[in-house]
C-alpha cells in the first residue's frame, strides 16, 4: 500500500486520452535531441525513455540548480518543471507506442534534480512528476521511482525525467490474445 497521496481521479476518464483531455493537458510534440541518441526506444513490450528536459516549445522553460540559495530555481519551481519534463517523456514514449492509449502502465521513473550542495529535497521535486504520471494513466501510473541530486545538468536544466513503460500486448496472426 503506498503511503503517498494520489490525486482524485476522475471516474468519467477510462481512457489515459480521455484523462488527458479532461485535466485540459495537451502532450507537447517529442523534444528534438539535443545529442547523439533517441528521444525513446522501443523494444518489443517495453519503452524506455531518454531523459526529457523541462523544454517548451524548443526551449528550456528555466535554467540553474534546485535549492534555498539566492539565484537557485526554488523546489516548488523546479517540482513545475519536473511535470513539464515528465509530460515530455510521455510524449515521447507515446510517439514510440502508436498513442499514449497503447501505454499500459508506467514501470519506473528516474529524476534528476541538479542541486545546490546543501539541498536535499529532491523527492519532492520529483513529486511534480510522478503526480501528473498518476493524473494521466491513473492507477497504471503508479512506479517505481528515484530521485537523484547530481550536480549539473545538460544545458544548465534544473531537472530531468526518463521513464520505462509497458505497452498493451498486441494481437496479429501468429500471437494469441493477451
Amino acid at each position: 500500500m503506498s503511503t503517498t497521496a494520489r490525486p482524485p481521479q476522475p471516474e468519467a476518464a477510462t481512457t489515459h486520452s480521455a484523462r488527458l483531455a479532461l485535466a485540459g493537458i495537451t502532450l507537447p510534440v517529442v523534444a528534438a535531441p539535443v545529442a547523439a541518441y533517441e528521444p525513446a526506444v522501443r523494444s518489443g513490450s517495453w519503452v524506455w525513455t531518454s531523459g526529457q528536459l523541462p523544454l517548451v516549445d524548443g526551449a528550456l522553460a528555466a535554467r540553474g540548480k534546485v535549492g534555498a540559495a539566492p539565484g537557485c530555481v526554488t523546489p516548488e519551481d523546479a517540482a513545475v518543471l519536473a511535470r513539464v519534463a515528465a509530460l515530455n517523456a510521455i510524449a515521447a514514449a507515446a510517439a514510440q507506442a502508436g498513442g499514449v492509449d497503447r501505454i499500459r502502465r508506467v514501470v519506473k521513473l528516474v529524476g534528476f534534480v541538479a542541486s545546490d550542495p546543501a539541498f536535499t529535497g529532491q523527492p519532492g521535486v520529483v513529486n511534480g512528476a510522478s503526480t501528473v504520471l498518476l493524473e494521466v494513466f491513473g492507477e497504471a501510473g503508479a512506479h517505481a521511482r528515484s530521485a537523484v541530486g547530481v550536480a549539473a545538468l545538460p544545458l544548465d536544466a534544473p531537472v530531468e525525467m526518463e521513464l520505462v513503460v509497458e505497452l498493451e500486448l498486441e494481437s496479429g496472426p501468429d500471437e494469441p490474445d493477451a
